[in-house]
């Protein structure tokens, strides 16, 4: 206790507290009880066969079966009535497939998330690094939840099978002594279901909880800056340097103009007033000896 309760009072366990956090526990517990309750399950119904002469009679025929519900390999002895006796009969169907599905991505899922969990209280901020971790842990998070969809499905179908095939109704029907009038058969106990119904609950609650938890794992990736706009707009294009015929007849600025009291020569019209435009573009040349002459 002294060490949960340092780790505590060091902010190891704030995550939980977090909706990352937080919904990776739910997931842990909940992928406990989906596949507990159905790896767990075992029922049992009853029938009666009254026959004709009631010394063949059985009025306690008891059918048990349990994950992962290979039905067509269980069996059961009922009477004839045509004698004392017995034929051994067989339950109709091979489920294991979907049962034994939804179980292995319950096992996984509840490893996986325990894994996270270590991993967010312990070494947060190495999982957050380069985004590596966030990624990982978004692909993995969408693949159990694409798995969990899959195998409730394929759960749900196969419980509703597993019903129809543990139907002590259903199964007094393959009984030849059944169909004779003079025999009396009737079922004495019904299977109780509720807790594989219960499973296919909390496999539906799982897709739920591991597609929520995907927002919260794609805001830790990264992604969501490139999705929301880190576009930066270009700049605004300068103005193009305007020929040399613009600048030539001082329509822009001079860069002596400062330094020299604000005087702009006209090198055109001074190279014409001088005699000649040679002269004009020498003094172009050299403004510093121009306005020493001054």
């Amino acid at each position: 206790m002294d060490v949960v309760n340092q780790l505590v009072a060091q902010g190891q366990f704030t995550i939980i507290k977090q909706p990352l956090g937080f919904i990776k526990a739910l997931q842990w517990i909940f992928a406990i009880f989906a596949f507990s309750t159905c790896g767990s399950y075992s029922g049992m119904f009853k029938m009666s066969v009254e026959c004709k002469e009631r010394s063949e009679s059985d009025l306690d025929i008891e059918v048990e079966f349990e994950y992962p519900f290979r039905l067509h390999q269980v069996y059961f002895d009922a009477p004839k009535c045509a004698g004392a006796e017995q034929d051994r009969y067989f339950l109709i169907g091979d489920y294991s497939s979907s049962a034994e599905f939804f179980v292995t991505i319950g096992v996984f899922s509840f490893l996986y998330s325990m894994a996270a969990l270590a991993v967010y209280c312990f070494i947060l901020e190495k999982y957050r690094e380069n985004n590596k971790g966030p990624q990982i842990d978004f692909v993995v998070t969408a693949v159990f939840a694409f798995m969990w969809l899959v195998s409730s499905c394929a759960w749900a179908k196969g419980l509703s099978d597993v019903k129809s095939g543990t139907d002590p109704e259903r199964v007094l029907e393959t009984i030849p002594a059944c169909k004779e009038r003079e025999n009396t058969c009737r079922e004495v106990y019904d299977p109780k279901v509720s807790g594989l119904n219960t499973s296919v609950a909390f496999g539906f609650i799982n897709v739920i909880l591991w597609l929520g938890n995907l927002w919260f794992v794609f805001k830790e990736t990264g992604w969501m800056g490139a999705f929301a706009g880190t576009y930066v707009p270009s700049q605004e294009k300068q103005p193009a340097p305007e020929s040399f015929g613009q600048g030539e007849y001082g329509q822009q600025p001079d860069p002596y103009a400062g330094s020299q009291g604000g005087y702009q020569p006209d090198y055109g019209q001074q190279g014409y007033e001088d005699g000649g435009y040679n002269q004009g573009y020498e003094q172009q040349q050299q403004p510093t000896s121009f306005s020493n002459q001054m």
